[in-house]
């Protein structure tokens, strides 16, 4: 499987948007550790959750 994502990426959760924009901060494997501006740290399963890459559209 190849991940399309490297810390220090910002990210969206498409399945929770009110956890905001996240932060990659490491990927180990299929788990993808994310700082969520609204939730704080999470661990995605990204065999499981599809992150979106976040796109600064200004």
């Amino acid at each position: 499987m190849h991940i399309d994502f490297e810390p220090g990426d910002f990210v969206l959760n498409p399945a929770n948007k009110s956890w905001g924009v996240g932060q990659i901060q490491s990927i180990i494997g299929n788990k993808v550790t994310v700082n969520f501006e609204n939730v704080g740290k999470q661990v995605i399963n990204i065999e499981i959750i599809v992150l979106e890459k976040f796109k600064n559209e200004y």
